[in-house]
């Protein structure tokens, strides 16, 4: 799906704006809200494998930091512009609030594509994205993470190498780290776990069953995989689900109208998410473009890939049957679309109250690397469930009170509290 015609800078900015203005923000808290903090913008000289030197260009973005420590994770991507980093440490900030724990909001990212390159050409790579931030990041300024394309061991490669520049020992500056190695339990779970958690309390709310659900998810990645999981597992059905073939430059859907095997689905992916489309259609799956997903006779959609993929053009395509659309991904749906969604009566969860299983378990981990103490991961799980939850009510309560969509509603509670932050600590 194109989404080129969309800024999500723009996209995030607008969303603050619409709420400012319900909630008559100050014009000078508004001003520092709607902008990051602080960015750096730098080069990263990495020798590959071949003896040559190929310069990378890697970013990070503290967006703000007034409720705790900027965090956000560390994507890469060969397509990543500065702009989407932008809009991701500003939802950062709002995730973070909206579930009240104690960070604030950042993001970072290097343009590449580690399709193509070793595992040696990665860690070079890894290590030399912490050798510019250094003395940027830290347990209690920055505390990166994974995202898109990347995994617990680019996290532990960026953690050694800060341990090394620092001489000492600082597991609480990097989260989504391997078990065993400072990393939480429930952790490679937890956003698709949260997204889960969402629905089933928005169904609750609509007073559908989730037995009696079929679902369609684009995305078929850590995220995706896990909300299928856990979905199936409560007895949903998902039909279908979308990924991106990295072979052929081009995504596709796979649809199985009597419901998927997820395990045996997540059996035949590699470590990017990409199904092998032989193995599918052994297993029985109907193979679509891509951009099939969407329009599936399904009562849940969970777009859980990139930005910008409900607009109103795709839109268009989606069955009158849903009833609720679960934003697992950051920033999938445009303004514009939003007030399409609204139009329809469907029940949205937003993103950054949707997929904030990640940062809440990123801070499970922190404050168990902080302590030297690890949760088991019945204990990790059921804290993420009761913060889910709790945020959902939260936020479903102001959506009914004060009749609002529940994206503002979301927004309404985490810009208050970031304000009153910056308001209490005397920035404004």
């Amino acid at each position: 799906m194109s989404h080129q015609s969309y800024n999500p800078y723009e996209t995030a900015q607008k969303q603050f704006d619409h709420v400012a203005d319900l909630i008559d923000l100050e014009p000078s808290v508004r001003e520092l809200l709607r902008q990051p903090s602080r960015e750096f913008h730098f080069t990263i000289p990495v020798k590959m494998d071949d003896g040559t030197t190929k310069i990378f260009n890697g970013y990070r973005i503290q967006h703000n930091d007034a409720r705790g420590p900027a965090k956000g994770g560390v994507r890469f991507h060969p397509l990543e512009t500065i702009d989407t980093i932008r809009a991701l440490s500003m939802w950062m900030t709002w995730k973070c609030a909206v579930v009240d724990i104690p960070l604030g909001g950042g993001k970072g990212g290097i343009i590449c594509d580690p399709h193509n390159l070793s595992k040696n050409e990665q860690e070079r790579l890894c290590r030399g994205y912490i050798r510019q931030l250094a003395k940027n990041i830290g347990p209690v300024s920055d505390i990166p993470a994974p995202d898109v394309m990347t995994n617990g061991q680019h996290m532990l490669w960026m953690m050694d190498e800060y341990e090394t520049i620092s001489g000492g020992y600082y597991p609480g500056v990097i989260t989504g780290k391997p078990v065993g190695m400072g990393g939480s339990l429930g952790r490679t779970e937890a956003t698709g776990y949260g997204v889960i958690y969402t629905l089933r309390e928005a169904l609750k709310k609509l007073n559908m069953e989730i037995s009696s659900t079929k679902a369609s998810i684009q995305g078929f990645g850590n995220v995706a995989e896990h909300a299928a999981r856990l979905y199936a597992k409560m007895g949903g059905k998902v039909i279908a689900v979308s990924c991106w073939d990295q072979k052929d430059k081009k995504s596709y859907t796979f649809r199985k109208t009597e419901g998927l095997d997820i395990v045996q689905m997540a059996s035949i992916k590699d470590s990017f998410g990409t199904i092998d489309k032989n193995k599918a259609e052994e297993l029985g799956c109907e193979i679509l473009d891509g951009d099939e997903w969407i329009a599936q006779d399904v009562d849940i959609l969970l777009p859980c890939a990139l930005e910008n993929q409900l607009t109103p053009a795709t839109f268009a395509k989606i069955s009158k049957k849903v009833k609720v659309i679960c934003e697992g991904s950051n920033g999938p749906t445009t303004p514009d679309c939003d007030e399409l969604i609204k139009a329809s009566n469907i029940f949205l969860v937003p993103d950054f109250l949707c997929n904030a299983g990640g940062v809440t378990c990123s801070y499970f981990e922190q404050v168990q690397c902080n302590m030297n103490y690890f949760w088991t991961k019945e204990e990790v799980l059921e804290k993420l469930d009761i913060k889910m939850t709790s945020a959902f009510e939260g936020v479903y309560s102001i959506a009914q009170e004060k009749d609002l969509y529940m994206r503002d509603a979301a927004y309404v509670i985490a810009i208050n509290r970031v304000a009153e932050a910056v308001k209490l600590r005397g920035w404004v």
